[in-house]
């Protein structure tokens, strides 16, 4: 993999099309992991994501006795160690930009009895934990962390975890998912009541490893409520990873803006609870359509079918943002050359990603021509019908979506769109470049040279 500066530009193109295959969905990639190290016996995975974020997760758990390798084939091998076996790390757990996977390290370090320091990188220890440490604290474990719940932080895991009903105060699958882990070591039935739906992808994961749980509606409210039954066996599985939807959603926005542009996405996880962006698209008159669907270790899987069309603006409901949070970015990108007004409610969760999501779109829209406003958690873009003019440097924040964002937007604007630093990429996407530019984006570095985000371990 050539060496890449962090500085990436990208150039007009007038071709974008294919069949592609985007790595493994992070989310998954995570939970397939952690699962497969409280299994006993062992788990192999396919298609998991060999980015840095999840490469974090691999290596944390192996601090905690698991083995965790990979083959030649590219097939990841997990030598559980059973519902309570891990055991306590020499070191402190670093978990990078993970932080997907430090909000679900600390439900599985909640129930077992040692002392463990979790940390991660300089954006990651601005990121709130509080919200995942109330309800783990309520369970037994006990922590200690900087003001306002930040990483570095020491977790003192409970030899006596104790069964909890806990209301999710806003809809978070990695605060519902951190619970539910830390449950699975807990004796007795712990239940969690979500307001509103967040993804299930630790639900379906822990069903197929044979967990005991239900799941009840109330008719009244709509909360749901899920139950799981602690301290079960489990046994490790094979586990196939889907094509990320996060990922291929750049790609399909750059299919649709391009004149003439098509890609065929094929195997990404079309999970209701991850699917908005693309319901969005297609509201927008987007030409998105689903082709051989079906299910894949609990996850429904489809091959996506995107074709170049005009855009139109519209309003995207609050209640789509937990379908969609980690897509604004490029759906943003999208509605700076659709047709029209595009108003997107109900962000305030952007506000605490990466980085302050909210801010750097319309920081970079407005830095690449296009017009928006932000009033409150609604930002409201201003499209023209096209591509904004370009030509601007755009501050990344250390932030991957944000980066891919603006280079899928200088794929169409009349000058060039350069992202300060890109090596954030490496977290989620390895291989964006060069996926993108086998399809005929036109992204480098500032030389013109061809180059791609390297992982920092492999």
């Amino acid at each position: 993999m050539p060496n890449m500066s962090a500085r990436l530009t990208s150039f007009r193109t007038d071709v974008f099309g294919g069949t592609l295959r985007v790595p493994g969905d992070k989310s998954i990639s995570h939970r397939a992991l952690m699962l497969g190290a409280m299994a006993v016996g062992e788990t192999t995975i396919t298609g998991l994501l060999e980015g840095e974020d999840v490469l974090h997760t691999a290596a944390a758990l192996r601090a905690l006795g698991a083995a965790v390798m990979r083959d030649a084939s590219g097939c990841w091998r997990v030598l559980g160690r059973g519902i309570g076996g891990l055991v306590e790390p020499a070191d402190v757990l670093d978990m990078g930009n993970a932080g997907t996977g430090a909000r679900l390290l600390l439900g599985l370090l909640a129930t077992h009895p040692f002392t463990s320091v979790v940390t991660g990188d300089a954006s990651l220890r601005t990121r709130p934990m509080q919200r995942v440490m109330e309800p783990l604290r309520r369970i037994g474990a006990r922590f200690l962390s900087r003001a306002g719940g930040r990483l570095p932080l020491a977790v003192a895991g409970t030899a006596s975890p104790v069964p909890i009903v806990y209301t999710l105060p806003v809809a978070s699958a990695q605060v519902k998912s951190a619970v539910l882990l830390a449950a699975l070591n807990t004796p007795g039935a712990t239940t969690v009541i979500e307001p509103a739906p967040s993804r299930d992808h630790t639900e379906r994961m822990l069903q197929e490893f044979g967990v005991t749980m239900r799941a009840e509606t109330d008719p009244a409210t709509g909360a749901k409520s899920i139950t799981l039954i602690g301290q079960p066996e489990i046994s490790g599985r094979a586990v196939s990873v889907p094509a990320d939807p996060s990922s291929a959603a750049l790609a399909a926005v750059a299919a649709l803006l391009v004149p003439g542009g098509g890609v065929t996405l094929t195997g990404v996880g079309v999970n209701p609870l991850r699917y908005g962006v693309y319901e969005t698209l297609r509201e927008m008159g987007g030409s998105v359509e689903k082709h051989h669907e079906r299910m894949e270790s609990g996850e429904p899987v489809a091959d996506i079918v995107i074709r170049h069309g005009a855009l139109t603006g519209i309003d995207v409901p609050a209640a789509r943002a937990p379908a969609m949070i980690d897509e604004y970015p490029v759906l943003a990108i999208a509605a700076a050359c659709a047709h029209g007004i595009t108003r997107l409610h109900g962000l305030a969760e952007l506000r605490v990603k990466e980085s302050d999501r909210l801010v750097a779109i319309a920081r970079g829209l407005s830095a690449c021509g296009g017009q928006v406003a932000v009033e409150g958690d609604t930002l409201i873009i201003h499209g023209s019908g096209g591509p904004p003019p370009g030509g601007a440097r755009v501050v990344s924040a250390f932030d991957h979506r944000i980066a891919m964002a603006f280079l899928v937007l200088g794929m169409v604007t009349g000058a060039p769109v350069t992202v300060d630093d890109a090596q954030a990429i490496a977290t989620s996407f390895p291989g964006f470049v060069s996926l993108m530019n086998d399809a005929g984006a036109r992204i480098g570095n500032h030389e013109g040279e061809d180059s791609e985000p390297s992982s920092v371990f492999c």
